[in-house]
């Protein structure tokens, strides 16, 4: 696969992913939601953490909210800087195809939720008790690295009270699936999941080339 399609490939999930944040945050205040499906919902949430809005400074009680939110924006960008740069290295390389897909749609949902991270608090207003408006007169609700990402998609599929023979959790009440995320978590959970169920397949080149000096010692030989 060229870098010119994965490219593409990048574009296209960073559209969809930046075209519904963006709709739903000028759409929706912070904790409403719409049901599309008993299944399927719409609902907006803003994560200033981690997955499932975990924080640094819940692990590192030294660490204030504001100082842990800027830690993990530059980690973030940090990080999704060496996926680029694994991605232009395994297309040079002409790595699978597996291979280059699944780095390039991570790192297209890593650099959609930090455009979040570092944009969307001065570009848009607060969500909390109103719509919020795109570059407000009065200034964002964050500065720049502090703006919480965009979830809203949630699939409640189902609800209930567990049997009573269960140990530990018999009798509770129990909802798959509770977490709210977006696009661009489905796209790094995709490109994840990709390396780990086809992983022979996606690093198939690179053992192939590791391959070849024992090949050529052997014709050597011979």
């Amino acid at each position: 696969m060229s870098l010119k399609k994965a490219s593409i490939i990048i574009i296209i999930i960073l559209l969809i992913d930046q075209i519904s944040k963006i709709y739903v945050k000028t759409h929706f205040v912070i904790g409403e939601d719409v049901t599309v499906f008993s299944w399927f919902k719409i609902a907006f949430v803003e994560n200033d953490g981690m997955a499932w809005g975990t924080k640094l400074s819940d692990f590192f009680t030294f660490i204030s909210d504001k100082s842990a939110k800027l830690i993990l924006t530059l980690f973030r960008i940090f990080a999704v800087t060496g996926i680029g740069f694994w991605l232009v290295d395994v297309v040079k390389k002409k790595r699978s195809k597996t291979l280059i897909f699944a780095i390039a749609i991570i790192f297209a949902g890593a650099l959609g939720n930090i455009l979040d991270s570092v944009f969307y608090g001065i570009l848009f207003s607060d969500s909390h008790m109103e719509v919020a408006t795109f570059l407000p007169e009065e200034g964002g609700y964050a500065g720049v690295f502090y703006g919480d990402v965009v979830d809203m998609l949630h699939f409640p599929i189902w609800s209930g009270q567990l049997p009573e023979w269960l140990p530990f959790v018999g009798g509770k009440t129990f909802s798959f699936f509770d977490p709210v995320f977006n696009v661009a978590d489905v796209a790094i959970s995709t490109g994840i999941g990709i390396l780990i169920v086809f992983n022979r397949k996606a690093f198939k080149e690179e053992e192939t080339k590791t391959e070849l000096p024992d090949l050529e010692s052997h014709n050597n030989l011979v």
